[in-house]
């Protein structure tokens, strides 16, 4: 069966993940707009700066800060190669944390699709519904 455009990016979101470096979240995010991928990110440090699965987990108040996350790699991706993130949907496996919706809300994201519910601020839904960014929850079945 052929999968709806969901479906397909939300399963190029798990492969972008199996990247990730830190193996506490293995997260990733793709950019896409009128159903072309624009860029992708996952978790990971910095370039050229070692990794957790390198070096161990940089814990402060209980969360790794070795890594830089999905969404703010695949908006530094889109910087890095002026690519417009203008009008764009974000397809990621974890519904994003406040520092990255405020992020992908100043990148002119304008839906936001998930799969998994970790973490779910209120704030960030707040910030999502008050920047009218659509968000969308898809079942884990839909994307595997």
């Amino acid at each position: 069966m052929r999968p709806d455009w969901d479906t397909y990016f939300m399963k190029i979101a798990h492969d972008v993940a199996a990247r990730s470096t830190c193996d506490r979240a293995y997260v990733g995010a793709v950019l896409v707009r009128e159903k072309r991928i624009l860029t992708t990110g996952f978790n990971g440090s910095p370039a050229g700066l070692p990794h957790c699965d390198e070096e161990d987990h940089l814990m402060i108040d209980g969360h790794c800060v070795r890594t830089i996350h999905a969404e703010a790699n695949a908006i530094i991706q889109a910087a890095l190669h002026g690519v417009l993130t203008k009008g764009a949907t974000c397809y990621v496996t974890h519904f994003p944390c406040l520092s990255c919706t405020k992020m992908l809300i100043n990148a002119g994201i304008v839906r936001i699709v998930y799969e998994n519910s970790y973490r779910i601020d209120e704030n960030a839904l707040q910030f999502l519904r008050r920047a009218n960014v659509e968000v969308t929850s898809v079942s884990p079945q839909a994307s595997t």
